[in-house]
């Protein structure tokens, strides 16, 4: 028994010495760069390794598995092989260090793919870096989810979204900006900059100022997608529940109101731009949806007032301009085949005048606000051919010559 017993001792002695043999000529081979002698002294001597029963070598092991499989960009393999190399204290440093790494390569590989329309294999590559740090990663969840829709891969991209909105991911950031006093310049600077510059004599004007919230967006999202799926009734509570627990916030009303007006009812998405008018009354593309959807529902009177609003709020709004000389000219068309349709009769003549004058009538009220929108931007091709074909039409030959010249300066 004793003779037996001093065998298998020898025979285990023999085997580990073995195992860290071949563990540590793979680790030369790394460190050497040499990864394909590595990857094969490793996988020849699979089974004795993975067969040992000394943690420390099993960590090891596994902790040069996953700087391998890292270097070949097997990034879910080297996460999965780190993770089992988790226990070993002697590691953790280097462990620390390799995950970071890990995340570093995996985040960076993403933006390459999702830079190459790879949208579905960055979203997959964007979760696992979530994945690896929870609580830190946030964001990599919500750009995977963002890149799961890019790809059409709805499903991933609904759980992915539930997930934020589950975790109360709001995406706000804090930047910080302080005003050289010298030049006078805004610069933005990272939090601990900040509170170096605020001490500092050569800097004033020190601020932070938060980035918009997220969670109406991914609210939304998750809405666009059920309805997409079909799933209408998912959709509006997913919505109706949020806004239930922050009743106030306009984004969320926004959210419900677009899937409104996805689902085709207007008169209620009117009442929630309505809604969030009152909250935040110097929104002018509030006013300015209102105005898109009272004019479709053929409330000319109300849709005008809306524009008018929209730019008197927002004077650089330039679909505003052009929607409201759209709106202007609405009756245009009615004017000409009524004109068309006249004879040679002495009342039809009469009443061929009455109807030219109400048509220059309409463009004389287009050419002030044509001749804003142009002041603000003289590169709005459609607003300056409208306005030269106006004035072709007024007879106004020095505005149409003027609106020519433009026209042909981009044209060159």
């Amino acid at each position: 028994m004793k003779y037996l017993f001093t065998l298998i001792l020898g025979l285990l002695v023999t085997l580990g010495y073995a195992q860290k043999k071949e563990l540590r000529q793979a680790q030369k081979f790394f460190k050497a760069s040499k990864i394909e002698e590595a990857k094969t002294s490793l996988s020849a001597n699979q089974a004795i390794i993975e067969g040992s029963d000394d943690a420390k070598i099993k960590t090891q092991y596994h902790f040069l598995k996953g700087q391998i499989a890292r270097l070949d960009k097997d990034f879910q393999a080297s996460y999965d092989n780190l993770k089992l190399a988790e226990g070993n204290s002697a590691l953790k440093a280097a462990l620390t260090t390799e995950i970071q790494q890990l995340t570093s390569d995996i985040v960076n590989a993403a933006i390459a793919q999702s830079e190459a329309k790879e949208f579905i294999p960055s979203s997959e590559n964007l979760y696992l870096a979530y994945q690896i740090n929870p609580e830190e990663n946030k964001d990599y969840l919500y750009y995977a989810a963002t890149n799961a829709v890019n790809g059409s891969d709805y499903n991933i991209a609904l759980e992915h979204y539930i997930q934020l909105r589950d975790i109360n991911y709001t995406g706000v950031v804090t930047k910080y900006y302080v005003t050289d006093v010298a030049s006078g310049e805004e610069t933005e600077v990272s939090a601990t900059e900040f509170g170096i510059y605020k001490k500092s004599k050569d800097y004033t004007n020190a601020r932070s100022e938060d980035t918009e919230s997220k969670y109406p967006e991914i609210v939304k999202n998750i809405a666009l997608i059920y309805t997409e799926l079909g799933q209408k009734d998912n959709a509006m509570k997913a919505v109706q529940d949020a806004r239930k627990a922050n009743p106030g916030d306009v984004g969320l009303i926004l959210t419900e109101a677009n899937i409104y007006i996805q689902l085709g009812e207007k008169q209620r998405y009117k009442e929630l731009i309505t809604e969030a008018l009152e909250k935040d009354p110097s929104n002018a593309v509030l006013y300015f949806n209102l105005g898109v959807v009272n004019s479709e529902q053929g409330d000319s009177v109300l849709a005008r007032e809306y524009y008018e609003k929209a730019i008197e709020i927002d004077p650089s709004m330039e679909n505003a301009y052009l929607n409201l000389v759209a709106l202007i000219l609405e009756n245009e068309s009615k004017i000409v085949e009524q004109m068309n349709s006249l004879g040679n009769s002495r009342a039809d003549n009469l009443k061929y005048d009455e109807l030219k004058k109400e048509r220059e009538t309409l463009y004389k009220e287009c050419v002030p606000v044509l001749k804003q929108l142009i002041a603000l931007d003289d590169s709005n091709l459609e607003a300056v051919q409208t306005l030269r074909n106006i004035y072709g039409t007024i007879g106004d030959n020095e505005g149409f010559m003027e609106m020519k010249a433009i026209m042909e300066k981009y044209e060159q």
